[in-house]
């Protein structure tokens, strides 16, 4: 245990013991070089005598340590002093989610919605970086004074799953853990999304889906028994709220969310329309039968091993662990449920499932050749086709573009003078969200919509949020917002914070604006101090990808022209024994290729010479033959 005034690596000022948890304490320091407060992570004792644990540990941290993002706490530095391993990391003033939670009972389904949001932000941000958690749970995430979420300890539980560690450690709460993980299995990005589905589960109800008397109880829950929809438990969620923590938690996860940027996607659909049964399951495969019924006798095996080899999961009703020792025990059962499975399915089933896979097969080749046979005709009949056909057609698409893109925009309605609630409730109805302004009034009544950003009658897409400048009464104090555009995300935030406004952030691409630098402030203006100010920072350019055309056979300028038109750069090599002269006879991508825009394509020029003219052969114009002796004579 460190003491008060000590020093790490001739910086880190130890100021006093913020936390404890099951491999490390915490202490909030001061750096001296940067002249700032930071949180330093310090392994204890029993693992710091663990080479293999020690390394993996820091080459975790490491890996960890090269990324950031705003709702993460981001991890500066990894050392070790006289046998002390230590990982420094930004201090977050605030409480962390499962104490928010004790403390508020259960939280309205907006503003789970909205943490949930901002934890998806940051391990969307992660798993970009091929960076897994392992262990969402809410004591892994905090909420600042400033109401920003923030996740933290990623990478450590990788660790700790991987290594050697005795029984009196714990790894992760076994209440969030995902079924895969339960097994002992591989576990990815997905898993993740299943344990972020359990913690919107609490925030919704205030308890867990499952418990029990040991961890075992609760882990063969996580295998076996389906989620109850939140709504089950706690009253006031809607069915869309229901549908996301349900397709969060399925066991399967092929079935789940398979990115957090698609669950991001659904969670603020959810804001704007939370009684729309929008939310998308995947099928059920083998749902019935003999193969169902297998699987599930194959899971009670393996959760009745897992009951009877109780060193598997310690006894901390919280915590579930993981050991060597175990672990190849874990997977010989896991084969002998899977060669279980095979037995099962008799031969007379199998010659009949071959049957029907080759019938299928054949219907499939079948379906393949008339689309292929309908393909060459309907092309060779285009090129027939008359101007007059080629115009219909084209109207044609074009009539059906319009029409599907009709389907996704709605007219925005009149709000202005309306109460807030009649006007959110108006805009909901068309499928539209929106923002907050408060701003000062004599004239216009507390709580009545001033002003709306869009105007009425205007078209704009589904789910877009339209700012309301909502009538604060004449007590509230306004402030010009900072003019923040052009200047880094950090600087922007500090220039708004002590402005007396709160800071949310949105990211986007921009074909003009650097990446990290802010692209626009909303809103602008005068407005109430505590006013919520998004900032949109720029994530660079966006690339496209470009679909190959078929470039052999055109002449070099031509594909070198459509090359460069369509964002790529051209590297031509010319080779002089074959083909056209002046052609292009290969190229490095075919045509259909999609291709990011920038790449270098390939394309081989044929350079074959030309025939020469024999000099014994009659010249090709007898004018030219005639007319040169003629002047001859005419010197003579």
């Amino acid at each position: 245990m460190l003491r008060k005034g000590m020093f790490l690596a001739d910086r880190y000022e130890i100021i006093e013991q913020i936390g404890t948890g099951g491999m490390s304490d915490v202490y909030k320091a001061k750096c001296h070089k940067l002249n700032r407060y930071v949180a330093i992570k310090v392994m204890k004792s029993e693992f710091s005598e663990d080479k293999t644990f020690v390394s993996k540990f820091r080459a975790e941290a490491q890996s960890v340590a090269g990324f950031t993002h705003p709702n993460v706490v981001n991890v500066y530095d990894v050392g070790d002093e006289n046998g002390i391993y230590y990982i420094v990391m930004e201090l977050v003033e605030g409480i962390t989610l499962k104490k928010y939670i004790e403390k508020r009972g259960k939280l309205p389904f907006k503003e789970a919605v909205s943490i949930a949001i901002q934890v998806a932000n940051g391990l969307d941000a992660a798993h970009k970086h091929h960076i897994v958690h392992r262990d969402i749970k809410p004591q892994n995430i905090i909420i600042s004074k400033e109401g920003k979420v923030k996740v933290t300890d990623f990478g450590i539980a990788k660790v700790a799953s991987s290594s050697t560690i005795n029984s009196s450690s714990t790894m992760g709460s076994v209440h969030y853990i995902s079924p895969e993980q339960a097994r002992g299995g591989y576990s990815d990005e997905r898993s993740d999304i299943y344990s972020l589905g359990i913690t919107i589960f609490e925030m919704l109800t205030g308890t867990v889906p499952f418990d029990g008397d040991s961890t075992v109880a609760v882990a063969v829950q996580h295998i076996q028994d389906e989620i109850p929809a939140p709504s089950t438990v706690a009253a006031d969620i809607p069915v869309s709220i229901d549908k996301i923590v349900l397709k969060c938690t399925q066991k399967k996860p092929d079935r789940r969310y398979q990115s957090a940027a698609e669950l991001i996607t659904d969670l603020k659909k959810s804001l704007v329309m939370p009684d729309e049964d929008f939310v998308v399951m995947a099928p059920m495969y083998a749902a019935s039968g003999t193969a169902a019924s297998v699987t599930a006798d194959a899971l009670n095996a393996k959760e009745v091993r897992a009951e009877e080899e109780d060193d598997i999961l310690s006894d901390d009703d919280d915590m579930f662990i993981e050991d060597d020792d175990n672990k190849e025990e874990t997977e010989n059962n896991i084969e002998e449920s899977e060669e279980d499975d095979d037995v099962d399915i008799d031969d007379e089933s199998n010659d009949k499932l071959d049957l029907i896979m080759k019938i299928i097969g054949i219907g499939i080749a079948v379906i393949i050749l008339i689309v292929t046979i309908f393909v060459i005709v309907k092309l060779v009949g285009s090129t027939r086709s008359s101007k007059n056909d080629n115009t219909e057609t084209t109207s044609s698409i074009e009539e059906t573009i319009s029409t599907e893109a009709g389907k996704n925009t709605v007219t925005v309605p009149k709000v202005e003078g309306m109460t807030k609630d009649d006007a959110v409730k108006a805009l909901n109805e068309v499928g539209l969200g929106y923002k907050q302004v408060i701003q000062s009034s004599k004239t216009v009544a507390k709580d009545t919509v001033i002003s709306q950003g869009t105007k009425a009658g205007a078209k704009v897409a589904k789910n877009t949020q339209i700012i309301l400048t909502i009538s604060g009464g004449e007590d509230v104090v306004n402030t010009t917002v900072p003019s923040v555009t052009g200047e880094t995300e950090d600087d922007a935030r500090e220039k708004l914070e002590a402005a007396g406004f709160k800071v949310t952030v949105d990211y986007d691409y921009s074909s003009t604006v650097a990446e990290g630098k802010v692209i626009k402030a909303s809103p602008s203006g005068s407005v109430a101090k505590g006013t919520t100010v998004t900032i949109t920072v720029s994530r660079g350019k966006q690339i496209q990808n470009v679909t190959m055309a078929n470039l052999v056979g055109m002449t070099e300028s031509d594909a070198s022209q459509w090359l460069q038109n369509n964002g790529l750069s051209v590297y031509t090599i010319y080779d002089d024994s074959k083909g056209e002269y002046g052609k292009v006879i290969a190229c490095k991508y075919s045509e259909g290729t999609s291709v990011p825009e920038g790449t270098t394509v390939t394309i081989t020029v044929s350079h074959k010479p030309e025939p020469t003219t024999k000099a014994t052969e009659a010249p090709t114009k007898p004018s030219e033959a005639t007319s040169q002796p003629s002047s001859d004579a005419a010197q003579n």
